[in-house]
């Protein structure tokens, strides 16, 4: 049975991050989802909870091989089947927070990797499409040869049909619309976004970036930015923000800016984003598009970091340096 209007919490973390597989616990995590069913319940049902970019782990070493030896782990795990039952247990939809991830069938890699878990289990992989390159040496799968993975799924749940991306993904506006029009109406942007480019003015990149794109795609967007202070994650204090948006690009909560534990509750109006998108004749971007008037948008650009050498700092910024004089002479 389908629920068209219910609560998201967007939980962000500000705790000591791993640097070791041994280190990985994501007993916190499932506290927090404890704490915010039950202490909302006489309020509203909160069906939807994310955690943030690298909140089971993330990059603490500058190169790939370190990832992959000390903090990598496959995307079956037992911090995954923890936050699994736990939805099972509460009856709601976690998104993960992100974890590094390896994969047999890519033993160069190692990847950005987020889980939609439900009521019935894991719904859905969502690896990351764009690195935050030159720093994080993490592999696209776009960039693989014979990947063959859809680079932007969508589940289909009773809360709405979601998708994911990561991060340094949504500055990409395509990443976004290609989720939109494989049928998303809820966007969850999962990140570990930083000051100058956070919450705050006069740049306030976060909140622009979030409400654009529940406007452009007429879409729900629930955003859950990471909360470390420089002590528990360096080299950034991360300036949190988390939030929730509708489908016309209202903020309906916010945390303040700033580092910090914070849980955001707020709004996901399913049926009233229906009404909407059939209704509608006037800014309805995902009907007007003329898509086929967007030639540029189809020419390469990055050509991609398809080998281990060219996922290092140094590869990458040779890579980037290649497209920048690619996209200079085009432009000439």
């Amino acid at each position: 049975m389908s629920l068209a209007r219910y609560h998201a919490a967007a939980i962000q973390p500000d705790k000591k991050h791993p640097r070791t597989r041994a280190e990985i616990s994501v007993e916190w995590m499932l506290q927090q989802c404890d704490h915010v069913v039950a202490g909302y319940e006489p309020f509203f049902p909160v069906k939807l909870i994310v955690f943030p970019e690298f909140c089971i782990s993330g990059p603490v070493y500058f190169t790939a091989e370190e990832l992959a030896e000390k903090l990598a782990i496959p995307a079956e795990n037992q911090h995954v089947e923890a936050l699994a039952q736990k939805a099972h247990a509460l009856g709601v939809w976690i998104v993960s927070g992100s974890f590094l991830e390896c994969d047999a069938r890519w033993p160069d890699a190692v990847f950005n990797t987020v889980m939609l878990l439900g009521p019935d289990g894991a719904r859905m992989r969502y690896r990351k499409v764009h690195p935050w390159i030159p720093w994080e040496v993490c592999a696209s799968p776009h960039d693989l040869d014979g990947y063959t993975d859809p680079l932007f799924p969508v589940a289909n749940t009773e809360i709405g049909r979601i998708g994911i991306a990561t991060c340094y993904d949504w500055l990409f506006p395509e990443s976004t619309r290609e989720l939109a029009l494989n049928g998303a109406e809820v966007l969850v942007r999962i990140s570990a976004y930083m000051d100058p480019w956070g919450a705050s003015a006069p740049m306030d990149w976060w909140t622009v970036v979030n409400r654009c794109r529940a406007i452009e795609n007429m879409a729900c967007v629930v955003a859950c930015n990471q909360g470390a202070s420089l002590a528990n994650y360096p080299p950034f204090s991360w300036p949190g923000g988390s939030m929730i948006v509708d489908f016309d690009g209202r903020i309906m909560a916010q945390a303040d800016p700033g580092p910090g534990e914070k849980i955001v509750v707020g709004p996901v109006d399913i049926a009233a984003l229906q009404d909407a998108r059939s209704r509608r004749r006037g800014h309805d971007m995902l009907t007007h598009r003329r898509a086929e008037a967007y030639t540029a948008a189809n020419k390469p650009a990055f050509p991609g970091a398809r080998t281990a050498q060219e996922r290092t700092i140094a590869g990458l910024e040779k890579l980037i340096a290649a497209a920048k004089r690619a996209r200079g002479s085009e432009q000439r």
